[in-house]
């Protein structure tokens, strides 16, 4: 049983309900989705990986004496045993983040593990492969996650957040270049979405947009 890893490295979250905390992460090669603006292609065109096993992926894991593990892509979720993985790492004592697309079914995951899920709006190209019925299995420790480059990007968000009424923590995040964070804050106070929160993606402030391995 071996994983397609392009990386594993330390840094600390960039976004989300644990930005700013170190974690160790662990890249997995291969995504389902094509998103125009997708700041990773390293890990789906013609990735560079090595194949590891799930001991030696648990010692890197375990050298680094952090307890809090992301699993990234591409997208994990189709990863073949990603499950097995995930269990472990759980049973070993990890605080587990899966970040995962939107386009595969969250009913799997242990919910002893948290859930980073993006809704892709218009701007990416890939709406249409969302599966609503994810929203409703996220719980109070999850994240549902906003990419936004235009203003359709935020009024679709809006609809999403009206109608499905999600349960979980609600994250706007400015594509890179394309939107003014003010933007979205001036949007969000208007529409009244106080339970909704924008965030920067903090290491592309700390290193520059295209570091690899932070």
């Amino acid at each position: 049983m071996k994983f397609n890893v392009v990386e594993k490295f330390v840094s600390i979250e960039g976004e989300g309900i644990r930005s700013g905390y170190p974690a160790v992460f662990v890249r997995f090669a291969g995504c389902n989705l094509s998103c125009s603006w997708c700041d990773t292609k390293y890990a789906n065109e013609n990735p560079q990986y090595e194949q590891i096993g799930i001991d030696a992926l648990l010692d890197f894991i375990l050298s680094t004496g952090i307890k809090r593990v992301t699993l990234t892509g591409g997208e994990p979720l189709i990863q073949p045993h990603i499950y097995i993985l995930i269990d472990r790492l759980i049973y070993e004592g990890f605080e587990v983040n899966i970040e995962t697309n939107g386009s595969v079914s969250i009913k799997h995951v242990p919910r002893d593990a948290i859930i980073t899920m993006d809704y892709k709006c218009p701007s990416s190209g890939m709406e249409d492969r969302m599966i609503v019925d994810n929203i409703s299995l996220l719980g109070q420790k999850d994240v549902l996650k906003f990419v936004v480059g235009t203003y359709e990007d935020l009024k679709t968000a809006e609809r999403i957040i009206k109608t499905f009424k999600p349960r979980c923590n609600i994250f706007f995040s400015p594509v890179f270049g394309m939107i003014k964070p003010a933007e979205i804050v001036k949007f969000l106070i208007e529409n009244k979405l106080f339970d909704t929160r924008v965030q920067i993606q903090l290491h592309k402030i700390i290193w520059s947009e295209n570091t690899r391995g932070v």
